[in-house]
């Protein structure tokens, strides 16, 4: 089955394949990787999704299913319990739960921010403590590195890591950190010391469990209607063990990066399964509801602009993958990964809105699940990374014009 045809699979429903690609074939691991995702998906679905986060409640029993078949740690190295293979199958993985509604936003934190700066940098010691948890599941591990008064400015990270003889102590607050509540431990961005003559922090990273003495954290009012909540992160003189460092102090900045990627490959993922999941809802809901004796989709004022959103869609897919192809081969991926969630970003949120027009009033109702992701689609323009600082790094590394900030 390619990409883009649409096909009957069974009375009323109609799929958009995901398994192909324009110029891009998924290998037999992949696509059985994406059949299996999109079957446990699929039980779950898109009402499971919402009905959890409209409760405050948590996909927990998706999380631990997805976990066990192997999927949440396919990119983790086989020697700790995962899988051994790398951004591509965490994507397919991804992708494939967005495409059934449910947009899952831990897999980004957890396993491929996390996940891939603790199997880098991390001692063997602190691997063997955390990789097989998330490679399964039933271990998370939420990501601070935002603050109130930073912004994506990480030199001015104000949380900061003192030593005290053999101890650390943590103190500061961070902002806007997803599913704290649900996580065993934080990986925390911290300053430990400045560059005399920059000025500037330099970083390191912290392993902090969660029930840590000093650490308090509070919900924020969110519009976002997702299971994961946003929290404000409070650190008051947490004493952590020296082995809770990561990597070397001060190397923090390099280590980040090396999670930085992956997070926008994974952040692209989840918006391009969210625009096939917008575009196979439209697609149905056109060539069913007839208006004056024939289908809506004949009217090329709706079929043109959903073709357009698909294009963009696939675009996106395209420069997803050969982002994690980049990374996973240990190429510099940073200008495909920014690439790449822009285009996610943008083409998600045209695919969601030609949805939603194409269903007239039908697409503001919760009856066909469009509206509700409207803000999980609109947050991918601005997190994981704004679209604005993507434009100063192409404009920068890209086209070599001056720099901006």
């Amino acid at each position: 089955m390619h990409a883009g045809v649409v096909q009957y699979a069974g009375p009323g429903l109609l799929l958009l394949s995901s398994e192909r690609l324009p110029m891009l074939t998924f290998s037999d691991e992949q696509n059985l990787i994406r059949d299996s995702v999109a079957e446990i998906g699929s039980r779950y679905g898109h009402e499971y999704f919402t009905k959890k986060a409209r409760s405050g409640g948590r996909s927990d029993e998706l999380w631990a299913e997805v976990g066990a078949a192997g999927f949440i740690g396919v990119s983790i190295g086989e020697e700790y319990g995962g899988g051994g293979m790398g951004m591509a199958e965490l994507s397919v993985v991804i992708e494939e739960l967005g495409h059934q509604g449910c947009p899952l936003l831990m897999l980004i934190v957890s396993p491929a921010i996390c996940g891939s700066v603790i199997e880098r940098h991390a001692t063997e010691a602190m691997k063997q403590k955390w990789l097989p948890g998330i490679a399964s599941g039933e271990k998370r591990m939420a990501f601070a590195i935002t603050e109130p008064d930073a912004g994506s400015n990480s030199h001015k990270i104000a949380v900061t890591a003192n030593k005290d003889g053999d101890v650390w102590r943590l103190n500061g607050t961070k902002y806007y950190i997803s599913g704290v509540d649900e996580s065993d431990a934080i990986l925390v961005v911290t300053r430990t010391s400045r560059d005399e003559e920059t000025g500037k922090g330099r970083l390191s990273l912290f392993v902090v469990p969660t029930d840590s003495p000093g650490l308090s954290f509070q919900s924020i009012d969110m519009e976002l209607i997702a299971p994961e909540d946003q929290f404000t992160v409070f650190f008051d003189n947490v004493e952590l063990p020296a082995d809770a460092l990561v990597g070397e102090e001060g190397k923090g900045l390099l280590q980040v990066f090396d999670g930085l990627n992956p997070e926008r490959i994974a952040g692209a993922a989840i918006g391009n399964g969210l625009g096939l999941y917008a575009l196979e809802k439209a697609t149905k809901y056109a060539n069913e509801r007839e208006v004056w004796g024939v289908p809506i989709a004949t009217h090329q004022g709706l079929s043109h602009p959903l073709a357009k959103a698909y294009i963009n869609v696939q675009l996106s897919r395209l420069a997803t993958f050969q982002a994690a192809k980049l990374w996973d081969s240990g190429e510099d991926a940073s200008e495909a990964a920014n690439i790449a969630k822009y285009s996610a970003g943008e083409a998600v949120l045209e695919a969601l809105d030609q949805s939603i027009q194409t269903h007239g009033g039908n697409g503001l109702t919760r009856e066909y699940g469009l509206a509700d992701m409207w803000f999980v689609a609109r947050l991918l323009r601005t997190a994981p990374i704004s679209r604005e600082m993507i434009l100063n790094f192409v404009a920068q590394h890209s086209l070599g014009l001056a720099k901006s900030y």
